[in-house]
Formats: structure tokens, C-alpha cells, sequence
């Protein structure tokens, strides 16, 4: 189910997106935008002198808006990225939720602040749904621990009271032995 533009533009939720909507429309007007600079610095050209404004209007024009256009796609292209990767996820996920039955999750909305907001909207709430049960023979699905880490080990017992001496920790047993030297 999609919203109309305008009521995607005003969604405060940002439940659903226009991204897709408005990119080919913001890349012409780039396209315009740039092609009007260039026309501009070309005219400037050749208001200074008719060498400059040949120069400008062959070379440095073409390939300053030719680097601007690339730039703009290529920023325009990673919004896209984005944005489709945003919409592959939420299909992943409503998927996902389907295979293992659990409920669809229900479109973001925006929460009622005001006390007055929740008590009118809370009877017209629809009531929470339990997940279905699983077919014979499924696999469970997996389940989330979040029990806190084991505690670290203690530390080794300190040395004895009148010893002055550090203790040092054994050496690897898979060390290799230092080179003896040579005796001349």
C-alpha cells in the first residue's frame, strides 16, 4: 500500500520514503543547474577577451561540467544505494518473520505524547496477536541470550610476604630457543 506523494512528503513517521520518487527530477535540475554555470562562465569569458571565451567554451566548460555532472550522479546513485538497501532489508525481515510464523511487524507510527492522546487511542488499539505454532517437526527458532559475561578468572596468588623477588609467569613451552653464540 502507497501513499501519495503528498502524504509521503508530509509523513512525519518517514514510514514511507520518496526518495525514488523525487531523484530523477533533482538530477534534471542539477543537469540544468550546471548546464547554466557553464553558460555563464563561458559569456564571462568572452566579455574579458574572444581567447579566453573560445578556451572557456571548448575546453574548460565541457570538462568542468562534465566532472560536476559525474559528481551528482554519483552522489544521486548512493542515495538510491541506500535507499534500496533499506527497502531489501524490510522485505528480508517481513520474510524471515514469515518462515519462522512469527506476526508481521506493523508499519512504524509515530507514538501519542500527550497523556489525553493515549487514552483516547488506547482502546482503539488493536490487541497484541500470539505468534502461531510451529509445524511438527520444525526447527525451533533460535533463541537470544542476554545474560551477562562469565566474570574474568582471579588474579594469581601474590608472592610471599618477606620475598622480594617478582614472579615471572612460565615460558611457552613451543618457544623456540634463542641462537647460542659461537664460541671463537
Amino acid at each position: 500500500m502507497s501513499k501519495g506523494f503528498f502524504a509521503s512528503l508530509f509523513d512525519t513517521s518517514f514510514s514511507s520514503l520518496i526518495t525514488t520518487r523525487v531523484i530523477k527530477v533533482i538530477y534534471v535540475l542539477t543537469l540544468v543547474v550546471i548546464g547554466l554555470i557553464a553558460l555563464a562562465f563561458v559569456l564571462a569569458a568572452f566579455a574579458r577577451s574572444a581567447g579566453a571565451g573560445v578556451l572557456t567554451l571548448f575546453i574548460l566548460a565541457p570538462l568542468v561540467s562534465l566532472v560536476y555532472i559525474i559528481y551528482a550522479r554519483v552522489f544521486l546513485e548512493l542515495f538510491i544505494a541506500i535507499h534500496r538497501l533499506v527497502e531489501y532489508n524490510g522485505e528480508l525481515v517481513a520474510l524471515t518473520r514469515q518462515q519462522m510464523g512469527l506476526p508481521a511487524l506493523a508499519p512504524a507510527s509515530v507514538a501519542p505524547t500527550a497523556p489525553a492522546a493515549a487514552a483516547t487511542t488506547s482502546s482503539a488499539a488493536p490487541a497484541a496477536h500470539p505468534a502461531p505454532p510451529a509445524p511438527p517437526g520444525a526447527a525451533e527458532p533460535p533463541t537470544r541470550s542476554f545474560a551477562p559475561p562469565p566474570p574474568p578468572p582471579p588474579p594469581p596468588p601474590a608472592p610471599a610476604s618477606g620475598s622480594t623477588e617478582a614472579t615471572l609467569p612460565p615460558r611457552a613451552p613451543d618457544a623456540p630457543e634463542p641462537p647460542a653464540e659461537p664460541e671463537a
